[in-house]
């Protein structure tokens, strides 16, 4: 009997990922994820529109300003997060109970640290930051308020990611959203008490996402601890285990990086938008807003491959894996076509949610333009990697993500931008910088597998 078999579901939100068909398991995996990825986007939206409509486009621009930023300081630690998704699946479709709970405990642990570290290192250098990225002095100061106590949420925002990556791991994607619903609609009516009301502005809209945050974060750890299974959580077994440490930065330091990388490009891309002065960026700010709707969802299918991977890998299951990527592939470019030609084709409206003022939507669908009818390509350049991460390899496709895009926007910022100023050139970056990193993904990939086959064979 192959190891897969014996997997049995402990609760009605796990999935089985090794066993029977696969198209449905990954629609019903990346769902719950995109819809609670969208959800959250929501909430941050409903922050930049209360922003926007009762403070004016400064608050708007000082908010907008601070997303890049954030990413760059976060996702390093969001990022190891995948190394305990990776290796809790692994344990968990092998049956192998005692590692499987010394990942959870090593995960929430690290979460907890991690999180403490961020709400310094963001309240001392927030400022500095911003300096650094070129934020106009008519926006810094808001913006520097804004992430100074953004960041305080941070040992929240942390163990939720965390304990969202362990169920996620089960392939339970189902709770987490039920617990991003409850925290999101917190944190919307907080928004609305606060900057409407209290006239608060941007420091409301931060203290409303941080409760939010909190919430989320209790009611993760809650299920964590109430579950009667391998990965329930006990509080007097908080500890890190070196061990499991090692191989969670195995996988996720390598995927922090690349992400942190990435962002560090979209910061310095604005940066560029910045030198364009406020309504650029107000019309970046609002795009930016409607790009991260496509984002989670291409996310949310490359989650859902490197679940389906690592479980699979951890019981053998070879020939399976192949099957999940291609059907991966399928789902992403579906969707992505689906969603980017609406999201280009609606993109006059939607940006009216975030501005009424006509030279910020024309500077918003200059961008959409190159970023969204193109986004399928970003879909195929994420998917490679969080397959990769599956078995176990994070290393070489993360150098390869960096040369490939982050390489191609620096060529371009700093060698073909300031020849040709215009939003045109400066965002064609997106789909260039892409189809690169397609390229070296998709040679990476096949070297790999060839690898993993001739192991395969060698050990039959």
């Amino acid at each position: 009997m192959n190891m897969g078999d014996e997997i049995v579901k402990k609760n009605k939100y796990e999935i089985d990922m090794c066993n029977g068909s696969i198209m449905d398991k990954l629609i019903s995996f990346s769902l719950p994820l995109m819809l609670s990825g969208i959800l959250q986007l929501m909430f941050n939206a409903v922050d930049i529109i209360v922003v926007g409509r009762f403070s004016g486009s400064q608050a708007l621009a000082a908010v907008g300003s601070t997303t890049a930023l954030i990413n760059v300081f976060t996702n390093l630690f969001i990022g190891i997060s995948l190394g305990a998704n990776v290796l809790a699946a692994r344990f968990y479709a092998a049956g192998k109970d005692r590692e499987m709970s010394d990942t959870v405990h090593t995960a929430v642990t690290l979460a907890l640290v991690s999180g403490i570290v961020m709400a310094f290192v963001g309240l001392i250098f927030s400022r500095w930051a911003l300096e650094l990225m070129g934020t106009p002095d008519d926006v810094i100061g808001q913006s520097a308020l804004y992430m100074k106590i953004y960041f305080l949420g941070m040992p929240f925002f942390m163990l939720y990611n965390y304990g969202a990556a362990i169920l996620r791991a089960v392939g339970d994607t189902k709770r987490p959203l039920i617990f991003l619903v409850i925290s999101g609609v917190v944190n919307a009516v907080l928004n609305l008490i606060l900057v409407i009301m209290f006239h608060m502005d941007v420091a409301g809209v931060a203290i409303a996402t941080v409760i939010s945050q909190l919430i989320s974060c209790i009611l993760v750890l809650r299920c964590l601890r109430t579950s009667k299974t391998s990965y329930q959580l006990h509080f007097g077994k908080l500890r890190i285990n070196i061990i499991y440490l090692k191989q969670i930065f195995q996988v996720g330091i390598p995927a922090g990086i690349q992400s942190t990388v990435i962002n560090l490009s979209n910061a310095l891309l604005q940066s560029s938008v910045n030198s364009f002065g406020s309504t650029a960026m107000a019309g970046y700010t609002a795009a930016n807003n409607i790009f991260g709707f496509l984002y989670v969802a291409v996310n949310s299918v490359t989650q859902a491959c490197m679940s389906f991977t690592s479980q699979n890998y951890g019981v053998g299951k070879w020939k399976r894996m192949d099957r999940v990527l291609i059907d991966c592939l399928i789902l992403s470019f579906v969707a992505m076509m689906i969603l980017g030609n609406s999201a280009y084709f609606f993109g006059p409206k939607l940006l009216t949610i975030y501005t009424s003022n006509s030279k910020v939507i024309q500077c918003g669908m200059e961008i959409l333009l190159y970023t969204t009818v193109t986004y399928f390509l970003c879909g195929f350049m994420d998917l490679f990697p969080g397959a990769l991460r599956g078995m176990g390899r994070s290393g070489v496709p993360m150098i390869l993500s960096i040369i490939g895009t982050v390489g191609t926007r620096i060529v371009w910022i700093f060698w073909i931008f300031p020849n040709h100023r215009s939003l045109d050139i400066l965002f064609i970056s997106y789909p260039a910088s892409w189809i690169i990193t397609i390229v070296l993904q998709v040679i990476c990939y096949y070297f790999v597998r060839k690898q993993l086959y001739a192991k395969m064979r060698a050990e039959a």
